[in-house]
């Protein structure tokens, strides 16, 4: 990650009279626009979020915005907190920065942002500063992402970490079997590819539906069960084929994403071992 000092950037951003506060009405989401502005000054502004996720879109970008991030909870565990952003698709008009102490450090440069690539940082690493670039003409550029705060003990379930496809460990599996977003039992029906976004498509025939958020399953019709999608890293070489597994992951930006998933048999063997021992950190029906 690029880091520089742009000591007149930060000039402006103290010193500024033209900074603005602005509110979401919501205190989740944030949409302004540039053209407020007046196009010969570099105003900053303020913009504060209290939600542990959602989303920035600045249309139009010119001068620059200061993102804060405060959600309702102690301060005392920020500390303990992962910062993710996704940029929209088709984010252009600003380089997105990390500002702590009168330095920047360049995050998300403008017009090289990956399809669906998550920049994740430490709470504690700085806040975001979004500097809008110098263009002529601003028409048809919007700047965006979406951002999630993540507790750090949730950090190995995120699609970014350097070793998204290894297996979980048995103390992994049974975690993951009590705090995952869901966990089902079934099998992969077809496996799509994309590889200009780098990820795989799963269709999972569902058997036995332990627990999901946002309806990621839904009921069959004729046949029974439940059928859905789940997302992974294409890099990963998930591919059809017989057998059950146990699969668990949580949303990420919308999104269901594959975490652990083991054989289901294998599962069923770590549960009753942890079990035996008094070791299983919670109750999982296995029959």
């Amino acid at each position: 990650m690029q880091s520089l000092v742009l000591p007149c950037v930060l000039t402006v951003l103290v010193l500024s009279r033209g900074v603005a506060a602005q509110y979401s009405s919501d205190l989740c989401n944030w949409k302004g626009s540039g053209l407020t502005h007046e196009s010969h000054k570099k105003d900053v502004e303020q913009v504060y979020l209290r939600c542990s996720e959602g989303s920035v879109e600045w249309l139009y970008p010119t001068g620059a915005l200061i993102i804060n991030l405060k959600p309702n909870m102690l301060s005392s565990t920020y500390k303990h907190l992962t910062v993710c952003i996704k940029p929209f698709k088709d984010s252009r008009g600003a380089n997105i920065y990390l500002e702590k102490t009168g330095e920047l450090k360049l995050l998300v440069q403008d017009g090289n942002n990956l399809p669906n690539k998550v920049y994740c940082f430490g709470f504690d690493q700085g806040g975001l500063f979004i500097e809008a670039s110098p263009q002529l003409d601003i028409s048809r550029k919007i700047t965006g992402f979406q951002y999630e705060l993540i507790h750090q003990k949730a950090i190995s379930d995120l699609h970014t970490m350097s070793a998204p496809c290894r297996p979980c460990s048995d103390t992994e599996v049974l975690l993951a079997a009590c705090t995952s977003d869901f966990v089902v039992k079934g099998s992969i029906g077809k496996v799509t590819n994309n590889a200009e976004q780098q990820e795989s498509i799963i269709d999972v025939n569902v058997e036995k539906l332990y627990k999901q958020k946002n309806k990621i399953f839904m009921p069959k019709e004729k046949t029974g069960g439940w059928v859905g999608q789940i997302w992974t890293l294409l890099e990963c070489g998930v591919k059809p084929g017989e057998g059950d597994f146990l699969f668990m992951g949580r949303m990420h930006f919308g999104e269901p994403r594959l975490g652990c998933a083991p054989r289901y048999k294998d599962f069923q063997r770590m549960y009753r071992e942890a079990k035996d021992k008094g070791l299983n950190p919670c109750e999982v029906g296995t029959e």
